[in-house]
């Protein structure tokens, strides 16, 4: 019971970041050099023990099974999550953004809030399950600049016009009588072609786990999709036939409700779908203006925020050293 609720509490920590980044432990600056440096960013260095730490972390959230095939697969993409986060905690520093220790005491007590258990419990489960309440503190400072950098630099970028919502309304109209899919996903991005079988062995790695029966798909997806519906456990909505990556549309063609797709892969990187229904649309399934304009908006934020990490690595000096 005590690991189930974990599980639901710190998977909540992906809402701190806006949906925009999955959960992720923080980089040590002042490491000490008996600990080992798994990678260097710029002047920062990442060690074995943040590794280890986030392993720790992610192992006790997602469900997953602690064994050294598991550990193995997710920990090349456990040590691209701390560069990513390194890379915006500096860009965070240089633009003078802070996280005060009052917003991040109340954004772990957001946590506890959201899931109904009280902050000192949560602070004794996590304890319980080996989790340092440091590496929780520095999860929730790192989204939490993150989110303010979104905020400050790419959210007045987005703009949704009038003539956005009607060609996505139009585009919507056209596909009545279609079918319809309320879909989950998982996405693993592919940013350096050099990454992309240890990407792949990932993905295939967590349908196996959860296939199985072992992992569940919310939790892995709060924890590893670097998608926007990570904090939603990976739900994009409502999606219609033509919409979707002609590669991800084709399995969904063929999928049932309640199946998962095998590891899918689009131009940017690796998607697991899972097909939570499906539906012929209709005009009474029409979304409202408004609903259109929030998910063109988070689609944007989404895809900029992207860009934005993509020009940091390839202006950082990155060494990985494992």
């Amino acid at each position: 019971m005590m690991k189930t609720r974990i599980l639901a509490a710190v998977a909540v920590l992906a809402v701190l970041g806006g949906g925009l980044m999955s959960a992720a432990a923080p980089v040590a600056y002042a490491a000490s050099a008996q600990e080992g440096i798994a990678a260097v960013v710029n002047q920062g260095v990442i060690t074995h023990s943040d590794v280890n730490e986030r392993m720790r972390l992610v192992m006790a959230s997602s469900g997953l099974p602690n064994n050294d095939d598991v550990r193995t697969k997710i920990r090349p993409q456990i040590l691209n999550m701390l560069i990513d986060e390194a890379l915006q905690l500096q860009e965070a520093k240089r633009l003078d953004i802070e996280v005060t220790p009052e917003e991040v005491e109340s954004g772990i007590d957001m946590v506890a809030q959201n899931n109904k258990i009280d902050p000192a419990t949560f602070r004794k489960m996590l304890a319980g399950s080996g989790i340092k309440m440091s590496t929780m503190a520095d999860q929730v400072r790192s989204q939490m600049a993150w989110g303010k950098v979104i905020q400050k630099k790419l959210r007045p970028k987005v703009n949704v016009s009038e003539t956005d919502i009607d060609a996505r309304l139009n585009f919507i109209q056209s596909s009545a009588g279609k079918m319809q899919y309320l879909v989950g996903e998982i996405f693993l991005p592919v940013d350096n072609p050099a990454e992309d079988g240890s990407v792949r062995q990932l993905a295939q790695k967590l349908t196996a786990e959860i296939a199985a029966g072992k992992a569940p798909f919310p939790q892995v997806a709060a924890q590893f999709s670097q998608g926007p519906s990570a904090a939603r456990g990976g739900d994009i909505g409502w999606v219609q036939e033509g919409q979707l990556p002609e590669a991800l549309d084709q399995a969904l063609a063929t999928m049932k409700e309640g199946d998962m797709s095998q590891p899918l892969r689009s131009l940017t990187g690796y998607h697991i779908l899972l097909v939570r229904s499906k539906r012929t649309l209709s005009a009474d399934d029409l979304p409202s203006r408004d609903d259109i304009a929030q998910k063109i908006g988070t689609e944007t934020l989404d895809r900029l925020q992207r860009r934005y990490l993509l020009d940091l690595k390839s202006e950082a000096f990155i060494e990985r050293r494992v």
